[in-house]
């Protein structure tokens, strides 16, 4: 017989029966060229979730799913049935010094350091990857951003988090149009650093900035 799929929220009520407090961690920018890694940590009121409408429930998935004007409108509504969230960032000289895989965890830890009116029991992480020097439990769970609603959120703060500030960067930083790719290898990004070189936002270690030699 074929197991049943998991279906989102499944995991997050498992837990939620043993009595656990769950806080949901996810990142954005890993795979961008230019400006930091940002990692978001949400501790949910699930009494809050469960009383929204199915509707407004359904809105609460994968920021990659969403328009920037629906992850803006849903900033104040996480807020509203969070207990907790908080945000956590790591430079484009953290990615530089100790690289993308542990400077993703400095950020996630930064996030969960800033959870400051609960602690929680368990870290539900989006992907394949505990994350490095954190003592709270974990759970690791693949493609988490569509199966819980705490990676879910976290997600959507973390993407527009980012996303604003690359956007207020443009302003200084006019060359590299920011306020459109936020820092990710797109064809124009590439073009423009060929043609302008590169600011203090770009990873120099990141391919193809790393071949070109940028003191």
């Amino acid at each position: 017989m074929q197991k049943p799929a998991v279906q989102k929220g499944d995991i997050e009520r498992k837990w939620l029966a043993e009595g656990l407090i769950l806080a949901g961690v996810d990142e954005v920018g890993r795979g961008c060229l230019a400006g930091p890694v940002v990692t978001a940590c949400v501790v949910l009121d699930y009494t809050k979730l469960a009383a929204l409408d199915e509707k407004t429930r359904s809105k609460i998935r994968d920021s990659k799913t969403l328009s920037a004007k629906q992850r803006d409108e849903l900033l104040g509504l996480i807020a509203d049935i969070s207990v907790d969230l908080a945000v956590g960032v790591a430079t484009a000289r953290d990615i530089e010094d100790v690289g993308i895989l542990k400077a993703t965890f400095l950020a996630m830890n930064r996030a969960i350091a800033g959870i400051s009116k609960i602690k929680p029991d368990l870290i539900l992480v989006d992907g394949n990857q505990s994350i490095q020097g954190q003592i709270i439990k974990q759970q690791t769970i693949v493609k988490g951003d569509s199966l819980c609603f705490s990676i879910a959120a976290a997600s959507i703060i973390a993407k527009e988090h980012r996303d604003q500030y690359m956007r207020e960067q443009a302003a200084v930083h006019s060359h590299w149009g920011f306020e459109r790719h936020v820092g990710y290898g797109t064809a124009q990004h590439i073009a423009a650093i060929h043609s302008h070189g590169i600011c203090h936002l770009h990873r120099k270690n990141f391919a193809p900035i790393r071949e070109m030699n940028f003191p």
